[in-house]
């Protein structure tokens, strides 16, 4: 066991279970990363699910071709996937039980380690972290990669269950109804229908939300209303 496991560490049965219910699933829980001896924490506020097989053209593993690159979505469930966008920049993904499926981190909220957290960012800033407001240091795929240190080299292939420098831990399970659910973000090259899937899951008014869809939010809103009356 190691050293740094915690007695609220998730384990395996966490992680056995399809795409979209991780996806789900992953809200209120906790991404821990170990760094020169400090814990840095952030609560997942926002994910978005990728599913296996010829069920998502925007899928990484779309009709099974396995690369290089996503070896990691072939995997057991619970197991990192990191890889690079745009040249440099990281996102950081979850495997789920299903072949091929993984579910990408789009947002947390700092716990623990906000100062560390900040600081991490204001390497990638040109204004140093001056503008930086507490909402906007990890609410996003990249940006919470920055603040945490993760990227591709130190985490990909990487298991939540038993690794010394990355895991989850237990914190609150979301009910459905603060659940956002709503279409991905910047995936509309991979054409239709696949850009039109509500995959996107979401905490509805946390301020760590990357990207906030108002009706969405307003149908849950009014079902609530509806229900109360």
């Amino acid at each position: 066991m190691s050293k740094y496991f915690k007695s609220s560490r998730l384990g395996r049965c966490f992680y056995e279970k399809n795409c979209i219910d991780l996806g789900k699933d992953l809200l209120g829980k906790v991404l821990c990363r170990k760094i020169q001896g400090h814990i840095l924490k952030g609560m997942i506020v926002e994910t978005e699910s990728y599913l296996g097989g010829n069920k998502d053209g925007a899928s990484h593993s779309y009709n099974n071709k396995r690369t290089a690159r996503n070896a990691a979505m072939y995997e057991s469930a619970g197991t990192c996937y990191g890889y690079k966008i745009y040249g440099s920049y990281h996102c950081f993904n979850i495997i789920s039980k299903d072949e091929g499926s993984a579910v990408l981190i789009r947002g947390v909220e700092a716990l623990s380690g906000a100062e560390i957290m900040l600081l991490n960012r204001s390497d990638r800033r040109k204004d140093g972290g001056d503008k930086l407001k507490p909402k906007d240091v990890s609410n996003g795929p990249s940006k919470l990669c920055d603040a945490l240190n993760i990227t591709k080299e130190n985490t990909n292939m990487k298991s939540l269950l038993d690794d010394d420098f990355i895991w989850l831990e237990d914190k609150e399970t979301v009910d459905d109804k603060n659940i956002v659910t709503c279409k991905r973000i910047g995936i509309e090259g991979a054409g239709k229908p696949w850009s039109d899937l509500a995959l996107r899951f979401y905490i509805l008014g946390n301020k760590s939300v990357s990207v906030r869809e108002k009706s969405a939010e307003n149908k849950i809103i009014q079902q609530s209303q509806t229900s109360a009356s």
